[in-house]
């Protein structure tokens, strides 16, 4: 019997083969794009050079209170769709935020959850050897803690991605931004030291599919003609056409951001998120491409089925613009746009841990409705998220949310 090919096991060169040649007529204009372009990405990382040494804050910091009270400036919102990113304070207490870390880790150790990883941590191929000098995982596949579920479900979490989702263009009729649908991933301890949890620059939603997938051709059309100041990143449109080969490193859901919300208090040092504050650096990465020095079957390295990679071998300019992001208190939320480049520190050279739930905006959309159609069942019954390995290590889990958790908010989120 025939074994369906997985992402491992695809190959797509000729596809991008194909691709390459069918730009052959433009090759010219793209050159001369890509060198605009390069010169523009220069002059951006001076910027966040120059910010960042005077004191500057880098990154759009913006008041949960200023969003609920509908006093956001308008220049706030305009630096988010610059940067891509933004950190939005004070979501939850930090009382709160502490409590659930403090909760988290009780569901833990009740659970027995390193024996259980002991048992089927093998079967999660991207943390399986993610070990402190303790010895103790720092990622942890579990998605139905009290916390996790209270906290996607949270109206004030509800309002911030709504309101960052406004700041899209072209969403009427692809999504609705005021109602988000309960994306569940796992949570982030990372403990005092640890040195294991450093996840090198990349882009995720997709690598090689950025460039062969008829949908992402779409998105990236003004690109791909060379009049790249026309690409808009927060243009909606086309964004649900898109493909993703199946893997446990993709999504399947449509995330207009990706973010976490801060269960403890974490910084430059503290082995948590780094970005590249560039929203257009997409362009960089679909240019570089398709120059004349990158072989007719290469994509700069970019693998089916993996996170799409940024080196300083290829792309120097993006490196250079890389930076951590600032202190960020327990309740604290920060979000990035989908094509931003990221990436996660090295070591955690703080005294404490530095904990997230992973949180992003998924915004109501045929694509995600289809997605927690499958993820429903799983809440149910305690089991893996689809897009997830399936350890499915909370099914007799004490403590495990439920359906009586849900609010009414929480209960539309997750389709019921």
């Amino acid at each position: 019997m025939t074994q369906p090919k997985t992402a491992d096991t695809l190959d797509v060169t000729d596809r991008i083969v194909d691709f390459k040649r069918s730009l052959a007529p433009r090759r010219a204009m793209l050159k001369r794009a890509f060198d605009e372009v390069a010169g523009e990405i220069a002059r951006e990382v001076e910027a966040i050079r120059s910010a960042g040494a005077a004191g500057r804050p880098v990154i759009p910091e913006i008041g949960y209170d200023a969003i609920r009270d509908g006093r956001v400036p308008r220049e706030a919102g305009a630096a988010v769709r610059r940067t891509g990113c933004a950190i939005v304070r004070g979501v939850f207490p930090p009382a709160v935020a502490g409590a659930w870390f403090d909760e988290v880790g009780e569901y833990l150790e009740t659970n027995n959850y390193e024996e259980r990883w002991a048992e089927r941590g093998n079967l999660d191929r991207y943390f399986a050897e993610v070990k402190s000098k303790s010895g103790r995982q720092q990622m942890f596949n579990v998605y139905w803690s009290k916390p996790q579920v209270m906290a996607r479900q949270d109206r004030k979490l509800a309002e911030t991605r709504a309101f960052l989702d406004r700041l899209w263009s072209g969403y009427e009729g692809v999504f609705n931004p005021d109602l988000q649908l309960s994306y569940a991933d796992r949570v982030r301890r990372r403990e005092p030291g640890d040195t294991t949890l450093e996840i090198a620059p990349h882009m995720d939603a997709g690598t090689v599919e950025r460039w062969i997938d008829p949908g992402y051709q779409r998105v990236y059309e003004p690109v791909f003609a060379g009049d790249w100041r026309r690409y808009d990143p927060f243009d909606a449109r086309h964004r649900l056409e898109t493909y993703e080969f199946p893997s446990p490193a993709v999504a399947s859901v449509f995330r207009t951001y990706q973010g976490w919300t801060a269960l403890t208090r974490q910084g430059p040092n503290d082995g948590s998120l780094e970005l590249v504050p560039i929203a257009r650096g997409v362009i960089y990465m679909l240019l570089r491409a398709v120059q004349d020095d990158v072989a007719e079957d290469d994509l700069c390295g970019a693998k089916v089925g993996r996170a799409l990679r940024i080196t300083g071998d290829w792309h120097p300019l993006l490196i250079a613009g890389k930076v951590a992001i600032p202190e960020v208190a327990p309740g604290d939320a920060v979000f990035w746009h989908s094509d931003i480049c990221h990436a996660v520190g090295p070591i955690n050279a703080g005294p404490d841990y530095a904990s997230v739930i992973y949180i992003g905006a998924c915004p109501d959309c045929s694509k995600n409705r289809a997605y927690i159609e499958r993820q429903r069942p799983a809440f149910l019954e305690g089991r893996s998220p689809p897009d997830f390995a399936a350890m499915d290590f909370e099914v007799d889990f004490k403590g495990r949310a439920t359906i009586d958790d849900l609010t009414p908010l929480g209960r539309a989120q997750m389709g019921f």
